[in-house]
């Protein structure tokens, strides 16, 4: 049975020996209370060849209970925060909200999109308005080919050539492998993103390459392959089957404004996490 995993963790997880080592891969995992980050660098062509994931870095926050505690919530959108400032060039940004808006496990680019604080128009129009602890961020929720008919990454090129961004950030929910990581888990990396490539619907990079301009991916395992829960292969009528959770609603709310206000946090640079909420619905 072959497994898809968009995390690179999990990816990690699977491919590993006896020996628990990659070559060409390094991991580290520390833990912060009832969160934790662990980082992965692919850092060779074998790694990659290894994970089946490009050479950079992912970094997976895990809390199990963002769901449902306020405190988590808080201390994962700094983290990601944190995460986020690190990789961004410049202070031009376009955020891109990936996903299909009108199911509900794909809409995590499109919801959090929504809850940005974009300013580029503010900054062009009214200069003076916005003082320095705002960047200057520009977003779009292109919507899938199977409802627009162009590719996601032509879409983005176009809108990139015109706002001329530093640093694009991705947003995209993604396929997991284990059960206990679906709607709990943050990755980023600095690889950029491959669409439907989870689910096997595989689409044009949005990255570096195909942009000429630096991608962070920022992604939300929100389904798992129906046979990873049933224990055995499905009848080949029934796959590629995905699942979720019964409450996607919740989470897909919850996970879209931990996502929006980690990058709200990391681009306007000296706005407090009470600050951001009292901006954002």
């Amino acid at each position: 049975m072959s497994i898809r995993t968009d995390l690179a963790v999990e990816a990690h997880e699977l491919t590993r020996g006896e020996a628990n080592e990659i070559e060409g891969v390094r991991v580290k995992k520390t833990e912060h209370g009832t969160i934790s980050r662990t980082v992965v660098e692919v850092i060779n062509d074998s790694g990659a060849r290894a994970l089946g994931k490009e050479k950079g870095r992912y970094i997976t926050i895990e809390a199990p209970d963002l769901k449902y505690s306020l405190d988590d919530y808080e201390s994962v959108c700094k983290m990601l925060a944190d995460e986020l400032r690190d990789m961004c060039r410049g202070e031009r940004t376009l955020v891109a909200g990936l996903g299909n808006r009108d199911i509900t496990p794909d809409a995590l680019g499109s919801e959090a999109v929504s809850q940005l604080i974009i300013t580029s128009h503010i900054k062009k129009h009214m200069p003076g308005t916005l003082d320095d602890d705002y960047s200057i961020v520009s977003a779009i929720a292109p919507g899938v080919m199977g409802t627009t008919g162009i590719e996601t990454v032509e879409i983005i090129k176009g809108v990139a050539e015109k706002v001329k961004p530093d640093t694009i950030i991705a947003i995209d929910a993604l396929a997991g492998a284990d059960i206990n990581r679906v709607c709990s888990t943050i990755q980023i990396s600095d690889t950029g993103i491959a669409p439907g490539s989870g689910v096997g619907n595989n689409r044009e990079g949005i990255n570096e390459k195909t942009l000429g301009i630096k991608v962070i991916a920022v992604g939300v395992p929100t389904v798992i392959a129906a046979e990873l829960l049933s224990g055995g292969e499905l009848p080949e009528k029934f796959t590629p089957l995905m699942v979720t959770t019964k409450d996607i609603d919740l989470v897909i709310k919850r996970m879209s404004k931990t996502v929006a206000n980690g990058i709200n946090m990391a681009l306007h640079k000296n706005l407090s996490f009470r600050d951001i909420e009292s901006v954002v619905d």
